[in-house]
């Protein structure tokens, strides 16, 4: 009989020893959000949408949109993009057609790089003026950027 006894105060006093803590550790947490914060730091300036241009600088002021609208741009070499995806001269306004949610009344906005040759930004805004689109609008930077 003295072992069960025995026995029963070791397990009680190591009961009182073992007690649980209720701490929380934000370290780990701190560590894992401080990265995070610097790898969006970083990804931000890279998530810009389109093909890179330099564009003309003007006084005007931005359009509000609710939604992102089509964007065609043309590069320093003359090429057509409509969004990121090039696309042949030819082909412009059967593929605006195509890819247009609201019909004609779709807004679309032109970028055409500063060194671009200007007759070619003619051309491809008369070619989405002629395939029925009136919505049409040209993308600038500000002047103090």
């Amino acid at each position: 009989m003295t072992n069960f006894r025995e026995g029963n105060k070791h397990r009680k006093s190591h009961r009182l020893d073992s007690k649980l803590k209720s701490e929380i550790n934000i370290t780990p947490l701190v560590d894992v959000m401080l990265v995070l914060l610097i790898v969006f730091m970083i990804a931000a300036p890279l998530l810009s949408v389109g093909v890179p241009v330099n564009l003309p600088k003007t006084e005007a002021k931005s359009l509000s949109s609710q939604k992102d609208p089509l964007t065609v741009t043309i590069d320093s070499n003359g090429k057509v993009f409509i969004q990121e995806e090039e696309i042949a001269f030819g082909q412009l306004a059967a593929k605006l057609n195509a890819i247009s949610e609201n019909g004609y009344k779709e807004k679309i906005y032109i970028r055409g790089d500063r060194s671009a040759d200007y007759g070619k930004i003619l051309k491809v805004m008369a070619r989405i003026n002629t395939a029925g689109f009136e919505n049409i609008g040209l993308v600038t930077d500000p002047i103090n950027q």
